[in-house]
């Protein structure tokens, strides 16, 4: 019983990595190895196919073709250096996956800890059409860990996110934690399409006669797409430098976020100007709560973010590391959340 409830925990880990298309090093190969010079069959490798490659998560909402050819490449590799009967399902799987055609896009799924799962749709490569946006950081899988930790920072409140991307953290504090309102928000055209697809990918229904408009300086446009449900959620095209301290009231903030944003001088003098602008007006005699994630890949970008706070008298705090961790993602990545006292 106990060697095949840690063979059950193997095919677990398979599945959580492979499901989010981690990297394929961060595999517990040498487990399975050890696993499969003590095993009399093939089970376990038939159960992390099932996990894993063949999971109808995988199957209906494919990684790329190149992640699954690696994937099971590795998987093939394990199995003949044992003694055991060829494997036919291994090899049948991968011969489907040679005959695919490579795609620019791919999908990543997310298992939440309720049991539901979140599926993006994201591009291949990290920067593409001009822009970082088209894929999920590490800091947004941070943000939304702490979110779910923390649900009541954000239940029943209106949440405005700043640079969205392609929308990980929004859905699972919108699935989770039981916002009144959601509002995404990013300025590429190519990202906001991406965006709204992942939202409705997620199982929010868009009502196309619900549409407005934000008569923003850059003509930009707020989408509604409403759920049967609360939350109401709907995606803003802002863009940080014409924005107006009146557009950023019409939308009722209580709590902003916002994940992997200082990552540029430019940008980040950009962000300013917006928490300038926010720190000019109090809904209901209130300011918002504003919380920001970000990888310190550089301390000097990490510096200016913080100087240029102390210079427009924007106070801070780090918030503590928070305690469980349900999503994968380099545990060695230095990711700070700050907390702004607007």
């Amino acid at each position: 019983m106990a060697a095949a409830a840690e063979e059950e925990q193997l095919a677990l880990g398979f599945q959580r990595r492979f499901l989010a298309a981690r990297p394929l090093r961060s595999f517990p190969w040498p487990e399975l190895e050890q696993k499969l010079k003590t095993s009399t069959d093939s089970s376990l490798l038939v159960d992390i196919l099932h996990k894993t490659i063949l999971h109808p998560l995988c199957v209906k909402y494919p990684p790329s073709n190149k992640y699954r050819r690696g994937f099971l490449t590795e998987l093939i590799k394990k199995h003949e250096s044992t003694t055991a009967e060829p494997l036919d399902e291994l090899y049948e799987t991968l011969a489907d996956i040679l005959n695919k055609e490579e795609s620019t896009h791919c999908y990543k799924n997310y298992l939440l800890p309720t049991g539901e799962s979140i599926t993006l749709s994201e591009n291949v490569a990290i920067i593409s059409r001009g822009t970082t946006g088209l894929v999920t950081w590490d800091a947004a899988l941070h943000l939304a860990e702490w979110a779910i930790e923390n649900s009541a920072v954000f239940s029943n409140r209106t949440v405005l996110e700043l640079g969205s991307g392609i929308g990980f953290t929004g859905i699972a504090i919108s699935k989770t934690c039981k916002p009144k309102a959601y509002i995404f928000s990013d300025y590429h055209h190519c990202v906001l399409k991406q965006l709204t697809e992942n939202i409705c990918l997620n199982g929010f229904v868009l009502e196309p006669e619900t549409t407005n408009r934000i008569q923003m300086q850059s003509e930009g446009q707020k989408v509604e797409v409403m759920n049967y449900q609360k939350p109401k959620i709907t995606v803003a095209e802002l863009d940080w430098g014409s924005v107006t301290e009146k557009q950023l009231m019409d939308l009722h903030p209580d709590v902003i976020i916002a994940a992997d944003v200082v990552y540029d001088p430019e940008i980040t003098l950009a962000l300013m100007g917006m928490l300038q602008k926010l720190s000019t007006f109090r809904a209901d005699g209130k300011p918002p709560e504003v919380y920001i994630a970000f990888t310190v890949r550089n301390p000097d970008t990490y510096h200016l973010f913080k100087a240029e706070l102390d210079k427009i008298g924007i106070g801070w705090q780090i918030i503590p590391a928070h305690r469980n961790s349900f999503f994968l993602y380099d545990l060695h990545s230095n990711v700070t959340i700050l907390q702004l006292l607007i």
